[in-house]
């Protein structure tokens, strides 16, 4: 499958996606998963996780605002995506600001993702690498990250995206860049964490690798089109949700490289 098919079968299947996300991140991720064409679900509770994990198309975690309830819920949703097959997403933000979350973004790659998405400084720092980071802010480029991401991808087996302003994806064999957007994006709180939750959506509708490329370049394009419009961040976020929603499959191909 391309990218241009898997938007094509999203829509067509509206994949239910369970997003573990943060209290920042919920209602804007809840609101790029629908405008685009997938039925978002922000379950938490470690009693409902055994229940609703195995019956959605795709499970994300992002450890924005963790805790150790959250983590109990992340831990047991990302055992059972790997038990009943279900493509999961993992963002591991700010994972190295301190050690409590050090050690659960490991605990969680060790349950080994589908696909993992962070900016440079995040990439660099789960494979053991110095980065520049502040706080989920990144404070070093996307081609620092790529050998990173690589590493990454090679030993866990999954689809590593460091995000940016060119994005960059592998799967530690094929490897693509994806272009566009606007850099009043970075201006919109959580619009990062939104695309994790938009990644589960696609991986939900096709191969992991396409799925991913997908996502990066229905935000790209998305994002391009809402800056045409936008006076600043606050009417860019009411553009880019239009712009989800209107942004055609042949669009897609226009953006990757």
């Amino acid at each position: 499958m391309t990218p241009q098919d898997i938007l094509t079968a999203l829509r067509d299947q509206n994949p239910l996606v369970h997003c573990i996300t943060n209290y920042v991140a919920m209602n804007i991720a809840a609101n790029v998963v629908l405008a685009a064409g997938a039925s978002p679900a922000m379950v938490h509770a470690p009693e409902e996780i055994p229940e609703f994990t195995p019956i959605c198309g795709a499970l994300t975690i992002n450890i924005g605002t963790l805790s150790s309830s959250w983590l109990a819920s992340m831990t047991t949703a990302a055992t059972l995506a790997g038990t009943h097959d279900i493509p999961w997403v993992f963002d591991p933000v700010a994972h190295f600001v301190s050690e409590y979350r050090k050690r659960a973004a490991q605990d969680l790659l060790a349950l080994r993702p589908t696909v993992i998405r962070g900016n440079a400084s995040e990439i660099l720092a789960l494979a053991g690498e110095a980065g520049a980071g502040k706080g989920a802010d990144s404070g070093d480029s996307v081609e620092a990250a790529q050998s990173a991401a690589n590493t990454l991808a090679s030993k866990w087996g999954a689809v590593v995206a460091v995000t940016g302003p060119v994005d960059y994806v592998t799967d530690g064999t094929r490897d693509a860049h994806v272009s566009g957007g606007s850099p009043l994006m970075p201006k919109i709180t959580a619009l990062g964490c939104s695309q994790t939750a938009l990644m589960g959506g696609y991986c939900a509708s096709g191969p992991a690798f396409e799925a991913t490329l997908a996502a990066l370049a229905h935000f790209k394009v998305a994002g391009t089109a809402a800056a045409k419009q936008a006076k600043g961040p606050g009417s860019f976020q009411m553009h880019f949700l239009d712009a989800l929603t209107a942004t055609q499959p042949q669009d897609l191909g226009q953006v990757i490289a």
